[in-house]
C-alpha cells in the first residue's frame, strides 16, 4: 500500500533529508587514499547524532552501521570494513537518517583521489557521470501525473541504451516514510508498460536509485556476511540516490 504524506510529514522528512545531505557530503570530503571505510562510517554516525538525528540503517534488523559502503565491484549493502581506500578506487556511500519518526535515504558514488592527484579523467569517471545524469533526469520525471515507469524508462535509456552499461535488475528504489522501505518499488528499468505502473500522486515520497554496473547486470552475495552484494563479473558498480517528494509544483528533493 502506497502511503501518502501530508504537508507536516513532508516538512519533517525534509529536515531528516537535510541532516542526511549535510552528513553525506561532509563524509565525502574525507574520502581520500588511506582512509578506512570504518572511519568514514564513524564520521557519518557522529555527524547524524550531532544534528539531532539517528542513523536510520541501524533500525534495519541485524544491521549495526550508519552507512553501507560499496567499494569497486561491491554494488550495495557493503558493511564498512578496515579496508583503506586507494587512489582510483570507486566508493559508494549509502546512508539514512531517522528523525522524529521518519526516514530519509541517499547515496553518492565518487572516485578516490588525493589532493595532489595526477589521475586523469578516464572511462571510470565517464561511467560515474552517466549515473549522475540518469539520477538527474529520473528526478525530473518524478512529477505529478507521471507513472513510476516514466522514471524507470528514463534511467534505463540513459544507462543502457545511450551508455551501454547495465542497470541491476534485482535491486530497486522504493517508497520512504515511517519505514525505510515502503511501497511503491521504483525500478531503474521498465518491467511493464508505463501505464501499468503506479501513478505519481501528490504526497508520495520515494527514493529514486540508479544502481548500475559497468559490465553485466548480474550480482551475487560476495561473502558469508549475509549483506554484501557484488557484481558477478567483477566489474565496477555505482549507485546514486535521492529522496524525493511528489508535489503539485514538481519533484521536491528532500535530501539536500
Amino acid at each position: 500500500m502506497i502511503k501518502i504524506k501530508n504537508k507536516k510529514e513532508i516538512e519533517i522528512m525534509a529536515k531528516s533529508g537535510n541532516i542526511l545531505a549535510n552528513t553525506l557530503f561532509e563524509v565525502l570530503r574525507h574520502v581520500e587514499p588511506g582512509v578506512s571505510e570504518k572511519e568514514l562510517d564513524k564520521l557519518a554516525d557522529d555527524l547524524i547524532v550531532k544534528q539531532g538525528g539517528y542513523p536510520g540503517f541501524k533500525k534495519v534488523p541485524g544491521y549495526h552501521n550508519a552507512t553501507c559502503i560499496a567499494t569497486n565491484d561491491v554494488v550495495v549493502h557493503g558493511i564498512p570494513s578496515d579496508y583503506r581506500l586507494k587512489e582510483g578506487d570507486v566508493i559508494a556511500i549509502d546512508c539514512g537518517v531517522f528523525y522524529k519518526g521518519y526516514h530519509s535515504d541517499m547515496c553518492e558514488t565518487v572516485r578516490v583521489r588525493s589532493k595532489g592527484s595526477k589521475l586523469k579523467k578516464d572511462r571510470v569517471d565517464e561511467f560515474l557521470e552517466i549515473g549522475k545524469k540518469a539520477l538527474e533526469e529520473g528526478i525530473k520525471a518524478a512529477k505529478l501525473g507521471n507513472h513510476v515507469g516514466d522514471i524507470s524508462k528514463v534511467i534505463q535509456d540513459i544507462v543502457e541504451k545511450k551508455a551501454g552499461y547495465s542497470v541491476v535488475r534485482s535491486l530497486v528504489g522504493h517508497g520512504v516514510g515511517k519505514e525505510l522501505h515502503e511501497d511503491p518499488e521504483v525500478p531503474g528499468y521498465l518491467m511493464d508498460r508505463i501505464e501499468d505502473t503506479p501513478v505519481l500522486k501528490e504526497g508520495m515520497v520515494i527514493a529514486i536509485e540508479v544502481i548500475y554496473n559497468m559490465g553485466a547486470s548480474d550480482v551475487v552475495y560476495a561473502n558469508d556476511d549475509g549483506w554484501t552484494i557484488a557484481t558477478e563479473d567483477g566489474s565496477l558498480s555505482a549507485v546514486f540516490e535521492r529522496t524525493i517528494a511528489i508535489t503539485k509544483d514538481g519533484p521536491l528533493v528532500l535530501t539536500k
